[in-house]
């Protein structure tokens, strides 16, 4: 018999007043685990809390099973007064439940699947909105009153989002990067070791960089930035949540997208977009022989992925240009060396 699966994750999690999941914090996620491990947790449903019973009949399975990382887990979360989970998800189908959609978010911030590596779909109908705050995660409907309770102990109630998706920093900090403003980079982003995300930076979840790279910009849902890339102050990428529909931007190794440009197409390696000029799949580019002459028109889409690649607006016509890239970008190592 094979008992193979795609993940598993002991969590634990917050409640409101019904007993609905707000969230779920997994401390060691797998992916793929052993099927001693998923033989021994195959009976557990992955949406509902664990009573101290069951959690331990599964500490002790985990153990039996050579488990022994889990079992540990499992042992420390004995005497913990939040509701545990766990989640065994045998197939990558879409999440059915919040523990099943937080397991999948941090199995893309700790590097275990890169962006579009695990099924999304329906994530947002999954998740519900949640105030989070220096109290933890609040139910939207539950948070005025937290916060006259709080006023009434002579204190107040921070809340720093409203959002379905938690800051990553709360819950994953990848080794060898750095991040100036922990808001604008949401549980489920990929972050490479050497990735630094500047103030103005934000990655979105199932987004990221292969790293290293500086990130100024913004990294939208479904991108992907390769090894060596810049994302100038401001710039954008189109995800498949702003605009995008289904098809899949990237940005390629080396590459460069000038502060306050754009991107609605995929960039091969070693392109680059000049400042302040957003490219979408429908711009109408001449292209330039090597001597610089125009030698015919086509659209953005038509140039989807190619590599080697310099975009830019003619400063008397106005026309949107494109020619080969002679100067490839080279990030200052020292940015990244100590990361």
């Amino acid at each position: 018999m094979t008992d193979s699966a795609f993940a598993f994750g002991l969590g634990v999690g917050t409640h409101n007043s019904k007993g609905e999941w707000l969230e779920v914090f997994f401390a060691r996620p797998l992916l793929a685990p052993d099927p001693e491990l998923a033989a021994a947790v195959a009976d557990t449903e992955s949406g509902t809390a664990l009573s101290a019973a069951k959690l331990q009949a599964i500490q002790s399975a985990l153990a039996a099973a050579g488990a022994t990382e889990q079992a540990h887990l499992a042992a420390q979360l004995m005497d913990c007064d939040r509701p545990v989970v766990a989640v065994l998800l045998r197939e990558d189908g879409p999440p059915a439940n919040v523990p099943e959609g937080y397991l999948k978010l941090h199995l893309l911030s700790h590097r275990l699947v890169k962006p579009h590596g695990t099924n999304l779909e329906g994530l947002f109908g999954v998740l519900p909105n949640v105030a989070w705050t220096s109290e933890g995660a609040i139910d939207i409907v539950e948070l005025s009153q937290r916060q006259l309770a709080a006023r009434l102990r002579g204190t107040t109630l921070e809340v720093s989002c409203v959002d379905k998706f938690p800051k990553m920093t709360n819950y994953v900090v990848p080794a060898g990067v750095r991040i100036a403003h922990t808001a604008r980079v949401r549980l489920g982003a990929y972050l490479g070791e050497g990735t630094t995300i500047m103030h103005e930076g934000f990655v979105n979840f199932n987004a990221g960089t292969e790293g290293p790279g500086m990130i100024e910009g913004r990294i939208s849902a479904g991108v992907f930035v390769g090894q060596g890339s810049d994302l100038g102050g401001g710039c954008s990428t189109i995800g498949t949540l702003s605009g995008g529909g289904n098809i899949v931007i990237s940005v390629g190794k080396e590459c460069l997208i000038g502060a306050n440009g754009g991107i609605g197409i995929p960039l091969g390696d070693r392109c680059t977009v000049e400042a302040g000029l957003f490219i979408t799949a429908g711009t109408k580019l001449t292209m330039l022989d090597s001597g610089g002459m125009p030698v015919e028109t086509a659209k953005a889409r038509e140039l989807a992925g190619k590599s080697d690649l310099l975009f830019r607006r003619n400063s008397t016509t106005g026309a949107v240009e494109c020619l080969t890239n002679r100067s490839a970008v080279e990030l200052n190592n020292e940015l990244h060396a100590h990361n």
